[in-house]
């Protein structure tokens, strides 16, 4: 089976800073555009910022130019990195691929689509 594992976040102070990694575990042959969601409490989850397997990038308006998202192909890892926080940036935050290709042991080559990791809190006090 796969796994999106998610680390990083906690507290931080208005205008500090943060990265959230996110590791895919697993037999995974390949991944196509990770993403980054966000869910603060009584709201719909938002979604972020995208890197499709090219490396190219994009970011909702409200984190533009505060909030880079990478990845590392070999280490199977995508990070959100966090400058100039908010406290309206205070969510919980999701890690995501739009599809995964994995081997699955005795059954060959499957694919996980719109996979979400466990979720990491950010708080940002004002």
């Amino acid at each position: 089976q796969v796994q999106l594992v998610q680390s990083g976040g906690g507290l931080v102070q208005a205008g500090g800073s943060l990265r959230l990694s996110c590791l895919a575990s697993g037999s995974i042959l390949s991944i196509n555009t990770m993403n980054w969601y966000r869910q603060a409490p009584g709201k719909q989850r938002e979604w972020v910022a995208s890197i499709n397997s090219g490396g190219s990038t994009n970011y909702a308006d409200s984190v533009k130019g505060r909030f880079t998202i990478s990845r590392d192909n070999a280490k199977r890892t995508a990070y959100l990195e966090m400058h100039s926080l908010k406290p309206e940036d205070t969510s919980v935050y999701y890690c995501n691929a739009d599809w995964m290709l994995f081997r699955e042991q005795g059954v060959g080559v499957k694919k996980a689509v719109d996979y979400f990791g466990q979720g990491t809190q950010v708080t940002v006090s004002s």
